[in-house]
């Protein structure tokens, strides 16, 4: 009986849990929004890329990057470059100038590589273009932000390029030796270091289908292969700087991450469900996995590779390099934190890919969006804010679970079109309010360790294959201008507002359950109009009923203790203020029925109950002086909401 009291409540717990999930995107879609606080001390940050916003592109002796190389063949929108960019090589104060009006207390930017080490290797050190970086950095400790560094956002030196780039073992040590420099030039004054940035994208972009710099179209081998070895540069750096510098530097080193969310298009089918899990394994846990839970890729990765190798002997469509036991040593836990770059989501299905290379043919997976999802300027880029919230669960539960490190959300965003309305960019203020929200309630509802929200970018600049087409900035550039100015949109001073009020302030009268919300709640009549029909679509009355029975079940098996029941902690259904709330005499008769419910299903399990808590808060607070929901401000209401409080206290009484 007593291994019968240990095991059932977990049971019951993992049963409700699988119920629940599956109609987590129902939940979610019609999830109230949280007006809270972020914890204190959270940090806001925005952020910039060196080829994307830098210029001078060979100023001061800058080597030439796998990017001027893609620009100068004409590879990317209407033969742009980013020769000039936002030229913020000769605009750190005006960039400093910016973000401080901006209020952000943290700064992400990457360092380019050729600016340091224009062949890529130390021999090659270009003083002019470290001091740059030393100006940009002390700049900002000036200001009161403190500096974020990414070591390689995707602009390799293209020497390193031209010897094989990420396909070369070799490039390992000349990373090794790039972040050592960078380590002891301005490690004194920067305390967090990305090692890499959204490598998924190097890998697939840049070496599988040729969309990115360097422009290979090699899925088979060459994509696996500089994963591989990316993954081993990063490993060196991390104990590079664990070794010789986190002593006397005491900074973080990690890695930023980029993933979407994938959910089963159809979650009743397990193949569905399957394929969701390996699309998040061939873009997340391709990488993830090898840092945060054993040094070596995924099991399902290798699987379902190996199973493609049977299928297809003639066309291998993959070819998964193997680490050795002592680099999966020397790869597991090496990331102080959970960098996470995310953007959008896919609803994923099952499929047969063939033989085709590829992610998706290689995975057997098809993804599609939810036409609900709003689109951007972007053709991958869909607004579905509740993906981030699920993905942070996901990491937690799936990398975190053992090694205790913070998740930093290393990019967020979304553009618009280049001629689109300049400044009243309405629909990033939306997508910013509905993802930093959702990372608040992962923070505050589910316990994920969130410290940090980084919104990309502070400026338009130079996105890859796109060139300047799409605006991802907070901060619009006038590229028609060789001044290249900056001028702030809407939205940059929406984030301002967010930053200046950690959050979102609750305003008053408005009333938030401090949990996830059912479908069917509902903070206002119109609301509640087209929702009239959800519970039934949902059956989510039945689930309601059931999660009470079964947390009081697993309370008094699992605690083996008394426990009691308030019937009304403050929250009141609106619809029932609409017709005076506590002080209409007829809300009596409407408490005896609600606790007569009550009692009839739940009694038999309850022995003691609170009728109201803290009614005198009630009276005076939400009907005195306005200062609580309902926020009426009547003297008398008051008396009047407290002395029907007592009323229906009393008539509950009889009942019982």
């Amino acid at each position: 009986m007593s291994l019968l009291r240990k095991i059932l409540p977990l049971c019951l717990i993992a049963v409700y849990g699988c119920l629940s999930q599956k109609h987590d995107h129902q939940l979610e879609a019609i999830d109230t929004f949280l007006k809270e606080s972020f914890p204190p001390g959270f940090q806001w940050a925005t952020s910039t890329e060196s080829f994307k916003v830098e210029g001078g592109w060979k100023a001061d002796g800058k080597g030439e990057t796998i990017w001027d190389r893609f620009g100068h063949e004409h590879q990317a929108f209407e033969n742009q470059t980013v020769d000039l960019a936002c030229d913020s090589y000769n605009k750190v104060d005006y960039d400093v100038y910016i973000l401080r009006g901006l209020q952000v207390n943290t700064y992400q930017f990457s360092i380019s590589w050729a600016r340091i080490f224009p062949s890529g290797h130390r021999g090659s050190l270009s003083e002019k273009g470290a001091l740059y970086y030393d100006k940009l950095i002390n700049a900002l400790i000036e200001s009161g932000i403190q500096s974020v560094v990414t070591l390689y956002h995707w602009d390799l030196p293209q020497e390193l390029q031209d010897a094989g780039g990420w396909t070369n073992p070799s490039i390992v040590e000349a990373f090794k030796d790039y972040a050592d420099f960078c380590f002891s030039r301005f490690g004194d004054r920067v305390k967090t270091w990305n090692t890499f940035s959204s490598p998924w994208v190097v890998s697939h972009a840049g070496y599988g289908t040729g969309e990115h710099a360097p422009g290979i179209k090699d899925y088979v081998v060459s994509s696996y292969q500089v994963t591989h070895n990316m993954l081993k540069s990063h490993a060196e750096a991390w104990h590079v700087y664990n070794d010789n510098y986190r002593t006397t530097q005491g900074g973080k080193v990690g890695i930023a991450l980029n993933s979407d969310w994938a959910e089963p298009k159809n979650p009743a089918l397990p193949e569905d469900v399957a394929a969701a899990d390996r699309y998040l394994q061939f873009m997340l846990g391709w990488f993830a996995h090898p840092i945060f839970v054993d040094g070596d890729y995924p099991a399902e990765l290798k699987t379902q590779i190996e199973l493609k190798r049977n299928k297809c002997p003639s066309s291998e469509p993959a070819r998964l390099p193997v680490f050795t036991p002592s680099e999966s040593k020397r790869i597991l836990g090496t990331a102080d934190f959970f960098g996470l770059n995310h953007y959008t989501s896919r609803l994923v299905s099952n499929i047969d890919g063939g033989c085709t290379p590829g992610p998706q043919g290689v995975g057997d997976f098809q993804e599609s969006v939810d036409p609900s999802w709003s689109s951007t300027a972007s053709d991958w880029i869909f607004s579905a804010p509740s993906g981030l919230r699920m993905l942070l669960r996901y990491i937690s539960k799936q990398y975190l679970n053992v090694v205790n490190v913070p998740i930093y959300i290393t990019g967020n965003g979304m553009p618009t079109e280049y001629g689109g309305d300049t400044f009243n960019d309405t629909s990033r203020i939306e997508y910013m309010r509905g993802y930093i929200n959702e990372a608040l309630k992962a923070i505050l509802t589910d316990g994920v360790n969130v410290q940090r929200f980084t919104v990309q970018s502070l400026m338009d600049g130079f996105e890859g294959k796109q060139g300047y087409s799409e605006r991802f900035g907070l901060h619009y550039v006038d590229f028609e201008s060789p001044d290249r100015p900056r001028t702030p949109k809407q939205s940059a001073y929406f984030y301002s507002q967010v930053i200046q009020q950690n959050g979102f302030a609750l305003s008053k009268g408005d009333v938030y359950e401090g949990a996830m919300r059912a479908p069917c709640s509902s903070s206002n009549i119109s609301q509640l109009k087209k929702k009239i029909t959800c519970l039934s679509e949902t059956q989510y009355g039945s689930r309601v009923k059931s999660y009470y029975l079964l947390l009081i079940t697993v309370v008094s098996i699992f605690l083996l203790s008394i426990f009691q029941i308030t019937l009304y902690h403050w929250d009141l259904p609106l619809e029932l203020q609409k017709v005076g709330g506590w002080v209409n005499e007829t809300i009596v008769q409407r408490f005896r029925d609600y606790a007569d419910v009550l009692f009839s299903r739940l009694g038999n399990k309850v022995k003691f109950w609170i009728t109201l808590n803290e009614p005198y808060i009630v009276a005076n607070l939400g009907y005195g002086y306005g200062t609580f929901a309902p926020g009426n401000q009547a003297k008398f209401c008051s008396f009047d909401a407290l002395h029907l409080d007592q009323f229906s206290s009393l008539s509950v009484g009889k009942i019982c």
